[in-house]
């Protein structure tokens, strides 16, 4: 089974090339964002604890975060493969993942980041507020506070995987096809190992 952390700023395009990636190669795909404002939304402990933090535009706790992915991973092996969006965001819950893909006989296999320049993503975001419905997608205070967090906390995360040789950068400026074809070019390239 391939895990792949499919990986970028808010905007870049994580949700779309996910979703396609998906259904092209039979894989599943988590985004722990859309779980998060599920759980808001149902109005669950586990979306009452993140509400606050999500509508600041702050990321929510990694013990929350790392359970959901937990769950889903012992859940989840009958695929060719895993698509992570969005996760993981922070250090401590990359090495977490690999705690909990290790006690599945798993591992990362390659983490793709969308890369894109930060006006780019702001304009990407509120034009995407104009049909979303989120709140947060239509705030540009909001919306570059969430680019600052995510430079922050989580663009370390590619280091991370980098140490491993495991971080490939994607141009993710091009239209949704030219990305798609990049990020297949890659995903091509494991399936031929």
């Amino acid at each position: 089974m391939i895990n792949i952390v499919l990986f970028g700023a808010p905007g870049a395009g994580k949700g779309t090339q996910a979703g396609k990636l998906a259904e092209r190669y039979n894989f599943n795909h988590i985004s722990t964002g859309d779980v998060i404002r599920q759980e808001i939304r149902d109005a669950t402990a586990l979306g009452l604890t993140v509400q606050d933090a999500i509508s600041r535009g702050e990321l929510a706790p990694d013990h929350v975060v790392i359970e959901i992915i937990d769950n889903y991973v012992h859940s989840h092996r009958a695929a060719a493969g895993n698509i992570f969006d969005g996760f993981p965001r922070t250090t401590p819950q990359a090495e977490a993942f690999d705690r909990i893909l290790a006690s599945h006989d798993l591992h990362v296999d390659t983490m793709l980041e969308l890369v894109v320049p930060e006006e780019d993503l702001v304009q990407r975001i509120l034009l995407r507020g104009q049909c979303s419905g989120r709140a947060d997608d239509a705030d540009e205070t909001i919306i570059r506070n969430r680019i600052e967090v995510y430079n922050a906390q989580t663009a370390v995360v590619a280091s991370y995987y980098r140490a491993q040789n495991k971080y490939v950068a994607i141009d993710g400026s091009g239209s949704i096809e030219q990305t798609f074809a990049s990020l297949c070019r890659e995903i091509d390239r494991l399936f031929a190992q």
